[in-house]
Protein backbone atom coordinates (compact mmCIF):
# COMPACT_ATOMS: atom_id res chain seq x y z
CA UNK A 1 0.00 0.00 0.00
CA UNK A 2 1.53 3.58 -0.82
CA UNK A 3 1.66 6.43 1.26
CA UNK A 4 -0.85 8.11 -0.56
CA UNK A 5 -3.10 4.96 -0.18
CA UNK A 6 -2.43 4.82 3.72
CA UNK A 7 -3.49 8.75 3.99
CA UNK A 8 -6.70 7.77 1.94
CA UNK A 9 -7.60 4.66 4.03
CA UNK A 10 -6.43 6.58 7.21
CA UNK A 11 -8.92 9.35 6.39
CA UNK A 12 -11.73 6.68 5.38
CA UNK A 13 -11.03 5.21 8.67
CA UNK A 14 -11.50 8.58 10.81
CA UNK A 15 -14.88 9.12 8.66
CA UNK A 16 -16.48 6.13 9.39
CA UNK A 17 -15.48 6.18 12.74
CA UNK A 18 -16.73 9.90 13.03
CA UNK A 19 -20.33 8.80 11.48
CA UNK A 20 -20.63 5.33 13.99
CA UNK A 21 -19.79 8.34 17.04
CA UNK A 22 -22.26 10.62 15.12
CA UNK A 23 -24.89 7.94 14.83
CA UNK A 24 -24.70 6.77 18.99
CA UNK A 25 -25.07 10.85 20.09
CA UNK A 26 -28.42 11.01 17.87
CA UNK A 27 -29.34 8.12 20.25
CA UNK A 28 -27.84 9.96 23.57
CA UNK A 29 -31.38 10.34 25.78
CA UNK A 30 -30.53 13.54 26.96
CA UNK A 31 -31.18 16.93 25.73
CA UNK A 32 -28.22 18.95 24.06
CA UNK A 33 -26.92 22.20 25.59
CA UNK A 34 -26.85 25.22 23.59
CA UNK A 35 -22.83 24.04 22.82
CA UNK A 36 -24.43 20.61 21.66
CA UNK A 37 -23.10 18.66 24.99
CA UNK A 38 -26.34 16.64 26.36
CA UNK A 39 -27.62 17.52 29.50
CA UNK A 40 -30.50 17.43 32.00
CA UNK A 41 -29.95 21.12 33.53
CA UNK A 42 -32.45 22.57 31.72
CA UNK A 43 -35.25 19.79 32.59
CA UNK A 44 -33.83 19.76 36.74
CA UNK A 45 -34.31 23.16 37.26
CA UNK A 46 -37.81 22.89 36.80
CA UNK A 47 -37.92 19.65 39.08
CA UNK A 48 -35.60 20.52 41.40
CA UNK A 49 -37.35 23.38 43.62
CA UNK A 50 -40.59 21.00 44.05
CA UNK A 51 -38.00 18.38 46.09
CA UNK A 52 -37.56 19.16 49.56
CA UNK A 53 -35.41 18.20 52.66
CA UNK A 54 -37.29 17.18 56.10
CA UNK A 55 -35.81 17.34 59.39
CA UNK A 56 -37.51 14.97 61.42
CA UNK A 57 -36.99 15.82 65.24
CA UNK A 58 -37.95 13.18 67.50
CA UNK A 59 -37.89 12.63 71.74
CA UNK A 60 -37.55 9.11 72.90
CA UNK A 61 -36.80 8.00 76.08
CA UNK A 62 -34.16 5.37 76.74
CA UNK A 63 -35.56 1.89 78.07
CA UNK A 64 -36.00 2.12 81.85
CA UNK A 65 -37.95 -0.63 84.51
CA UNK A 66 -41.66 0.61 85.12
CA UNK A 67 -40.83 0.79 88.63
CA UNK A 68 -39.31 3.87 88.26
CA UNK A 69 -41.94 5.52 86.47
CA UNK A 70 -43.91 4.70 90.07
CA UNK A 71 -44.86 7.77 92.35
CA UNK A 72 -44.15 5.67 95.13
CA UNK A 73 -40.83 4.13 94.68
CA UNK A 74 -39.14 7.62 93.46
CA UNK A 75 -40.75 9.28 96.91
CA UNK A 76 -39.26 5.66 98.90
CA UNK A 77 -35.70 5.81 97.68
CA UNK A 78 -35.37 9.91 96.70
CA UNK A 79 -35.71 9.71 92.91
CA UNK A 80 -36.31 12.65 90.17
CA UNK A 81 -38.57 11.86 88.04
CA UNK A 82 -39.54 11.57 84.49
CA UNK A 83 -36.90 12.88 82.65
CA UNK A 84 -37.82 13.73 78.95
CA UNK A 85 -35.84 12.18 76.27
CA UNK A 86 -33.36 14.31 74.81
CA UNK A 87 -34.26 15.41 70.90
CA UNK A 88 -32.91 13.57 67.99
CA UNK A 89 -32.69 14.17 64.78
CA UNK A 90 -33.04 12.67 61.31
CA UNK A 91 -33.11 13.79 57.77
CA UNK A 92 -35.43 12.73 54.46
CA UNK A 93 -36.61 13.94 51.41
CA UNK A 94 -40.03 14.94 50.11
CA UNK A 95 -41.66 16.09 47.01
CA UNK A 96 -44.34 19.46 46.53
CA UNK A 97 -47.54 17.56 44.62
CA UNK A 98 -49.89 20.53 45.25
CA UNK A 99 -48.22 24.15 44.92
CA UNK A 100 -51.60 26.01 46.41
CA UNK A 101 -52.40 23.54 49.11
CA UNK A 102 -48.97 23.28 49.77
CA UNK A 103 -49.03 19.42 50.02
CA UNK A 104 -45.67 17.52 50.30
CA UNK A 105 -45.70 13.54 49.56
CA UNK A 106 -43.12 11.47 51.13
CA UNK A 107 -42.47 8.09 53.22
CA UNK A 108 -44.69 7.09 55.83
CA UNK A 109 -41.64 6.04 57.97
CA UNK A 110 -39.65 9.24 57.81
CA UNK A 111 -42.50 10.83 59.49
CA UNK A 112 -44.01 7.55 61.95
CA UNK A 113 -42.35 8.99 65.06
CA UNK A 114 -41.64 12.36 64.52
CA UNK A 115 -42.57 14.89 67.10
CA UNK A 116 -41.73 17.58 64.98
CA UNK A 117 -41.35 18.22 61.11
CA UNK A 118 -39.43 20.67 59.36
CA UNK A 119 -39.50 21.20 55.78
CA UNK A 120 -36.46 23.29 53.82
CA UNK A 121 -37.13 24.01 50.50
CA UNK A 122 -34.69 24.36 47.51
CA UNK A 123 -34.57 28.14 48.07
CA UNK A 124 -33.67 27.61 51.61
CA UNK A 125 -36.82 28.38 53.31
CA UNK A 126 -38.28 26.35 56.20
CA UNK A 127 -41.40 25.69 57.69
CA UNK A 128 -42.73 23.64 60.07
CA UNK A 129 -45.36 20.82 58.73
CA UNK A 130 -47.93 19.16 59.90
CA UNK A 131 -49.04 15.38 59.29
CA UNK A 132 -52.44 15.23 57.20
CA UNK A 133 -52.44 11.60 57.11
CA UNK A 134 -49.75 8.40 56.55
CA UNK A 135 -50.10 4.98 55.20
CA UNK A 136 -47.75 2.22 56.58
CA UNK A 137 -49.19 -0.18 54.30
CA UNK A 138 -47.77 1.45 51.22
CA UNK A 139 -45.21 3.82 53.08
CA UNK A 140 -46.77 7.25 51.71
CA UNK A 141 -47.18 10.22 54.02
CA UNK A 142 -48.72 13.65 53.24
CA UNK A 143 -47.56 17.00 54.67
CA UNK A 144 -48.85 20.23 54.95
CA UNK A 145 -46.62 23.33 54.97
CA UNK A 146 -47.94 27.03 54.87
CA UNK A 147 -45.90 28.83 52.29
CA UNK A 148 -45.90 31.03 49.16
CA UNK A 149 -44.25 30.91 45.46
CA UNK A 150 -43.93 26.88 45.62
CA UNK A 151 -43.18 24.90 42.85
CA UNK A 152 -45.27 21.82 42.71
CA UNK A 153 -44.22 18.26 40.31
CA UNK A 154 -46.46 16.92 37.65
CA UNK A 155 -47.29 13.30 37.78
CA UNK A 156 -46.14 11.18 35.41
CA UNK A 157 -47.44 7.57 34.29
CA UNK A 158 -45.64 4.99 36.33
CA UNK A 159 -47.75 2.40 34.49
CA UNK A 160 -45.96 2.50 31.58
CA UNK A 161 -42.62 1.89 32.55
CA UNK A 162 -40.45 -0.13 31.28
CA UNK A 163 -37.11 -1.82 32.11
CA UNK A 164 -34.59 0.00 30.37
CA UNK A 165 -36.26 3.10 30.69
CA UNK A 166 -33.59 6.36 31.94
CA UNK A 167 -34.97 7.81 35.56
CA UNK A 168 -32.98 10.09 37.92
CA UNK A 169 -33.87 9.91 42.06
CA UNK A 170 -33.50 13.56 43.81
CA UNK A 171 -33.30 13.56 47.09
CA UNK A 172 -31.14 14.54 50.33
CA UNK A 173 -28.85 11.39 50.80
CA UNK A 174 -26.70 11.38 54.19
CA UNK A 175 -28.79 15.48 55.29
CA UNK A 176 -26.03 16.27 52.96
CA UNK A 177 -28.23 18.60 50.73
CA UNK A 178 -30.02 18.39 47.64
CA UNK A 179 -28.46 15.71 44.82
CA UNK A 180 -29.48 14.24 41.57
CA UNK A 181 -28.14 10.39 40.43
CA UNK A 182 -29.42 9.04 37.24
CA UNK A 183 -29.73 5.00 36.23
CA UNK A 184 -32.29 3.63 34.70
CA UNK A 185 -35.57 1.00 35.51
CA UNK A 186 -34.09 -2.32 36.69
CA UNK A 187 -36.73 -3.88 37.58
CA UNK A 188 -40.79 -3.65 37.95
CA UNK A 189 -43.15 -5.33 40.53
CA UNK A 190 -40.23 -6.26 43.29
CA UNK A 191 -42.19 -7.39 45.94
CA UNK A 192 -41.01 -9.34 49.41
CA UNK A 193 -38.94 -6.48 50.86
CA UNK A 194 -40.97 -6.51 53.78
CA UNK A 195 -41.15 -2.34 53.35
CA UNK A 196 -44.68 -1.87 53.49
CA UNK A 197 -47.91 -4.32 53.36
CA UNK A 198 -48.88 -3.65 49.65
CA UNK A 199 -45.68 -3.81 47.32
CA UNK A 200 -44.80 -2.85 43.75
CA UNK A 201 -41.82 -1.24 43.49
CA UNK A 202 -39.65 -0.07 41.03
CA UNK A 203 -36.28 -1.01 41.63
CA UNK A 204 -33.68 1.37 40.00
CA UNK A 205 -29.52 1.66 39.87
CA UNK A 206 -29.95 5.06 40.18
CA UNK A 207 -27.94 5.63 43.62
CA UNK A 208 -30.26 5.69 46.52
CA UNK A 209 -28.44 6.00 49.90
CA UNK A 210 -30.06 7.15 53.56
CA UNK A 211 -31.63 10.27 53.85
CA UNK A 212 -32.92 9.91 49.92
CA UNK A 213 -36.15 8.15 51.50
CA UNK A 214 -39.88 10.09 49.99
CA UNK A 215 -37.71 12.10 47.62
CA UNK A 216 -38.44 12.02 44.06
CA UNK A 217 -37.55 9.19 41.36
CA UNK A 218 -38.48 11.42 37.71
CA UNK A 219 -38.36 10.21 33.90
CA UNK A 220 -36.20 12.28 31.51
CA UNK A 221 -39.71 14.38 31.29
CA UNK A 222 -39.15 15.83 34.56
CA UNK A 223 -42.69 13.94 35.57
CA UNK A 224 -42.51 12.52 39.11
CA UNK A 225 -43.19 8.26 38.44
CA UNK A 226 -42.09 7.18 41.60
CA UNK A 227 -41.49 8.13 45.63
CA UNK A 228 -38.00 6.84 46.65
CA UNK A 229 -38.54 4.07 49.67
CA UNK A 230 -35.78 1.63 50.53
CA UNK A 231 -32.34 0.39 49.55
CA UNK A 232 -30.55 -2.75 49.52
CA UNK A 233 -27.88 -2.84 51.19
CA UNK A 234 -24.91 -4.44 53.24
CA UNK A 235 -23.00 -1.58 54.36
CA UNK A 236 -25.64 1.35 54.49
CA UNK A 237 -24.37 2.99 51.45
CA UNK A 238 -26.25 2.79 48.03
CA UNK A 239 -24.94 -0.48 46.17
CA UNK A 240 -26.86 0.07 42.84
CA UNK A 241 -30.39 -1.74 44.08
CA UNK A 242 -32.66 1.31 45.36
CA UNK A 243 -36.29 1.01 44.74
CA UNK A 244 -39.55 3.82 45.13
CA UNK A 245 -43.16 3.55 45.36
CA UNK A 246 -44.75 3.66 41.69
CA UNK A 247 -46.14 7.15 41.34
CA UNK A 248 -49.93 5.69 39.78
CA UNK A 249 -50.06 3.75 43.79
CA UNK A 250 -48.71 6.73 45.84
CA UNK A 251 -51.30 8.81 44.17
CA UNK A 252 -54.16 6.76 45.26
CA UNK A 253 -52.97 7.26 48.65
CA UNK A 254 -52.80 10.38 48.35
CA UNK A 255 -56.00 11.23 47.30
CA UNK A 256 -57.69 9.01 50.01
CA UNK A 257 -55.45 10.97 53.14
CA UNK A 258 -57.04 14.49 51.59
CA UNK A 259 -59.83 13.00 51.27
CA UNK A 260 -60.09 11.01 54.90
CA UNK A 261 -57.10 11.73 56.88
CA UNK A 262 -56.46 7.52 56.07
CA UNK A 263 -56.61 4.77 53.53
CA UNK A 264 -60.02 3.39 54.09
CA UNK A 265 -59.55 0.13 52.40
CA UNK A 266 -62.24 -2.28 51.41
CA UNK A 267 -61.61 -6.14 51.27
CA UNK A 268 -62.78 -8.67 49.79
CA UNK A 269 -62.32 -11.51 52.76
CA UNK A 270 -60.58 -14.09 51.15
CA UNK A 271 -56.90 -15.96 51.38
CA UNK A 272 -54.83 -16.31 48.48
CA UNK A 273 -51.87 -18.14 47.33
CA UNK A 274 -49.84 -18.16 43.74
CA UNK A 275 -51.02 -20.35 41.16
CA UNK A 276 -47.81 -22.65 41.29
CA UNK A 277 -47.36 -25.14 38.26
CA UNK A 278 -48.10 -27.97 40.45
CA UNK A 279 -51.36 -26.43 41.04
CA UNK A 280 -51.95 -25.51 37.31
CA UNK A 281 -51.54 -28.69 36.62
CA UNK A 282 -54.07 -30.14 39.22
CA UNK A 283 -56.48 -27.92 38.00
CA UNK A 284 -55.94 -28.56 34.46
CA UNK A 285 -54.76 -24.61 33.81
CA UNK A 286 -53.39 -23.74 30.71
CA UNK A 287 -50.84 -21.28 32.33
CA UNK A 288 -49.45 -21.27 36.13
CA UNK A 289 -50.83 -17.10 36.38
CA UNK A 290 -53.15 -15.85 38.91
CA UNK A 291 -54.07 -15.97 42.43
CA UNK A 292 -56.12 -19.12 44.15
CA UNK A 293 -58.66 -18.54 46.12
CA UNK A 294 -57.67 -21.23 49.67
CA UNK A 295 -60.35 -19.12 51.73
CA UNK A 296 -63.70 -17.36 51.75
CA UNK A 297 -64.54 -15.83 55.23
CA UNK A 298 -68.23 -16.28 56.33
CA UNK A 299 -69.98 -13.06 55.54
CA UNK A 300 -67.37 -11.07 53.45
CA UNK A 301 -67.84 -9.42 50.39
CA UNK A 302 -66.49 -12.26 48.73
CA UNK A 303 -68.64 -14.75 50.07
CA UNK A 304 -72.27 -12.56 48.94
CA UNK A 305 -70.66 -12.41 45.68
CA UNK A 306 -70.51 -16.08 45.09
CA UNK A 307 -66.29 -16.85 45.18
CA UNK A 308 -65.97 -20.20 46.15
CA UNK A 309 -62.52 -22.26 47.32
CA UNK A 310 -60.70 -23.61 44.75
CA UNK A 311 -61.54 -20.52 42.06
CA UNK A 312 -58.69 -18.87 40.05
CA UNK A 313 -59.10 -14.97 39.73
CA UNK A 314 -57.23 -14.01 36.22
CA UNK A 315 -58.48 -10.07 36.23
CA UNK A 316 -59.78 -7.34 37.62
CA UNK A 317 -61.74 -4.77 35.93
CA UNK A 318 -59.87 -6.53 33.12
CA UNK A 319 -56.86 -5.97 34.33
CA UNK A 320 -54.69 -9.58 34.14
CA UNK A 321 -53.85 -10.98 37.72
CA UNK A 322 -50.17 -12.43 37.57
CA UNK A 323 -50.19 -13.41 41.43
CA UNK A 324 -51.45 -13.47 44.58
CA UNK A 325 -49.50 -9.97 45.31
CA UNK A 326 -50.97 -8.58 42.19
CA UNK A 327 -54.41 -9.11 43.36
CA UNK A 328 -53.32 -8.37 46.50
CA UNK A 329 -52.44 -5.00 45.71
CA UNK A 330 -55.11 -4.41 43.47
CA UNK A 331 -57.82 -5.00 46.24
CA UNK A 332 -55.84 -3.01 48.90
CA UNK A 333 -56.05 0.33 46.69
CA UNK A 334 -59.78 -0.10 46.62
CA UNK A 335 -61.37 2.65 48.35
CA UNK A 336 -64.16 0.97 50.24
CA UNK A 337 -67.41 0.32 48.45
CA UNK A 338 -65.87 -0.05 45.24
CA UNK A 339 -67.79 -2.31 42.88
CA UNK A 340 -65.57 -4.71 40.70
CA UNK A 341 -65.92 -7.05 37.93
CA UNK A 342 -64.03 -10.46 38.80
CA UNK A 343 -62.87 -12.55 36.02
CA UNK A 344 -62.20 -16.45 37.39
CA UNK A 345 -61.54 -19.91 36.76
CA UNK A 346 -64.05 -22.36 38.17
CA UNK A 347 -63.95 -26.45 37.26
CA UNK A 348 -61.75 -25.24 33.78
CA UNK A 349 -64.47 -22.62 32.88
CA UNK A 350 -63.50 -18.91 32.68
CA UNK A 351 -66.34 -16.98 34.55
CA UNK A 352 -67.35 -13.23 35.71
CA UNK A 353 -69.16 -11.44 38.50
CA UNK A 354 -69.31 -8.44 40.18
CA UNK A 355 -68.42 -7.94 43.46
CA UNK A 356 -68.52 -4.63 45.91
CA UNK A 357 -65.77 -4.31 48.89
CA UNK A 358 -67.27 -4.41 52.07
CA UNK A 359 -65.22 -2.84 55.46
CA UNK A 360 -62.14 -4.71 56.71
CA UNK A 361 -62.35 -7.84 58.99
CA UNK A 362 -60.01 -6.39 61.46
CA UNK A 363 -61.26 -4.44 64.63
CA UNK A 364 -59.76 -2.13 67.11
CA UNK A 365 -60.06 -2.05 70.64
CA UNK A 366 -61.94 1.28 71.41
CA UNK A 367 -61.27 3.76 74.55
CA UNK A 368 -64.29 2.55 75.94
CA UNK A 369 -63.68 -0.57 75.61
CA UNK A 370 -60.27 -0.96 76.66
CA UNK A 371 -59.70 -2.24 80.41
CA UNK A 372 -58.03 0.17 82.98
CA UNK A 373 -55.16 -1.67 82.91
CA UNK A 374 -54.13 -0.89 79.09
CA UNK A 375 -55.04 2.60 78.95
CA UNK A 376 -52.69 3.91 76.19
CA UNK A 377 -52.54 0.72 74.45
CA UNK A 378 -54.73 0.35 70.58
CA UNK A 379 -54.72 -3.05 70.37
CA UNK A 380 -56.05 -4.42 66.44
CA UNK A 381 -56.60 -7.98 64.67
CA UNK A 382 -53.44 -9.30 62.49
CA UNK A 383 -54.67 -8.15 59.27
CA UNK A 384 -53.35 -9.50 55.86
CA UNK A 385 -50.54 -6.68 55.74
CA UNK A 386 -49.04 -7.99 58.86
CA UNK A 387 -46.20 -10.55 58.51
CA UNK A 388 -47.35 -12.77 60.51
CA UNK A 389 -50.51 -13.03 59.18
CA UNK A 390 -51.92 -16.31 59.15
CA UNK A 391 -48.97 -17.91 60.66
CA UNK A 392 -49.89 -16.76 64.28
CA UNK A 393 -53.40 -16.43 66.12
CA UNK A 394 -53.54 -13.28 68.69
CA UNK A 395 -54.03 -9.54 68.77
CA UNK A 396 -51.62 -6.87 67.72
CA UNK A 397 -50.84 -4.13 70.22
CA UNK A 398 -50.89 -1.66 67.56
CA UNK A 399 -49.77 1.77 69.29
CA UNK A 400 -48.64 2.22 72.80
CA UNK A 401 -48.46 5.71 73.90
CA UNK A 402 -45.26 6.72 75.45
CA UNK A 403 -45.18 7.33 79.43
CA UNK A 404 -48.73 5.76 79.41
CA UNK A 405 -50.18 3.12 81.60
CA UNK A 406 -49.60 0.42 79.23
CA UNK A 407 -46.20 1.22 78.40
CA UNK A 408 -45.25 1.53 82.49
CA UNK A 409 -47.06 -1.90 82.87
CA UNK A 410 -44.53 -3.47 79.91
CA UNK A 411 -46.69 -3.58 76.56
CA UNK A 412 -44.49 -2.76 73.58
CA UNK A 413 -45.75 -1.39 70.08
CA UNK A 414 -45.90 -4.83 68.17
CA UNK A 415 -46.18 -7.24 70.79
CA UNK A 416 -48.80 -9.64 69.94
CA UNK A 417 -51.04 -10.84 72.56
CA UNK A 418 -51.57 -14.96 72.22
CA UNK A 419 -53.62 -15.64 75.39
CA UNK A 420 -54.91 -13.68 78.43
CA UNK A 421 -54.97 -15.37 81.48
CA UNK A 422 -53.98 -18.60 79.92
CA UNK A 423 -57.04 -18.36 77.63
CA UNK A 424 -56.16 -17.95 74.03
CA UNK A 425 -57.31 -15.11 71.70
CA UNK A 426 -57.55 -14.55 68.15
CA UNK A 427 -59.30 -11.48 67.46
CA UNK A 428 -60.24 -8.01 69.52
CA UNK A 429 -63.18 -9.22 70.27
CA UNK A 430 -62.00 -12.38 72.29
CA UNK A 431 -59.27 -10.14 74.13
CA UNK A 432 -61.98 -7.97 75.05
CA UNK A 433 -63.78 -10.42 76.97
CA UNK A 434 -61.43 -12.28 78.36
CA UNK A 435 -59.48 -8.88 79.52
CA UNK A 436 -62.79 -7.72 81.05
CA UNK A 437 -64.00 -10.56 82.76
CA UNK A 438 -60.71 -10.84 84.87
CA UNK A 439 -61.23 -9.97 88.25
CA UNK A 440 -57.24 -9.28 89.51
CA UNK A 441 -54.10 -9.79 88.07
CA UNK A 442 -54.01 -10.13 84.21
CA UNK A 443 -51.69 -12.39 82.25
CA UNK A 444 -50.62 -12.15 78.86
CA UNK A 445 -48.49 -14.53 77.15
CA UNK A 446 -46.89 -12.24 74.24
CA UNK A 447 -44.97 -12.77 71.40
CA UNK A 448 -41.82 -9.87 70.73
CA UNK A 449 -40.03 -10.76 67.74
CA UNK A 450 -39.18 -14.29 68.43
CA UNK A 451 -39.07 -14.34 71.53
CA UNK A 452 -41.95 -15.31 73.79
CA UNK A 453 -42.87 -13.38 76.69
CA UNK A 454 -45.23 -14.18 79.68
CA UNK A 455 -46.53 -10.66 81.71
CA UNK A 456 -48.34 -10.01 84.65
CA UNK A 457 -49.86 -6.91 85.04
CA UNK A 458 -50.96 -6.59 88.53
Amino acid sequence: MTVSHRAGFRTLLFLASFAVAAAAFAQWPYPTGSDGKPTLAPMLKQVTPAVVNIAVITRKQAPRHPMLDDPFFRRFFNLPGPQRGQPRQSVGSGVIVDAEQGYVMTNHHVVSDADKLVVTLADRRSFEADVLGSDEGTDIALLRIEADDLKAISFGDSDELEVGDFVLAIGNPFGIGQTVTSGIVSALGRTGLNVGGYEDFIQTDASINPGNSGGALVDLDGKLIGVNSAIMTMAGGNVGIGFAVPAAMAREIMDQLIEYGEVRRGQLGIHIQDVTPSIAEALNLDTAVGALVSQVLPGSAAEEAGLQAGDVIVAIDGRPVENSTGLRNMIGLMRLGTDMEITYIRDGELNTMTARTGRSSSQVLAESEAVDKFRGAEFRDIDPSHPRYATVEGVLVADVEEGSHAERNGLREGDIVTAVNRVKVRSVAEFSEVAAAAGGAIALNILRGSARVFLVIP
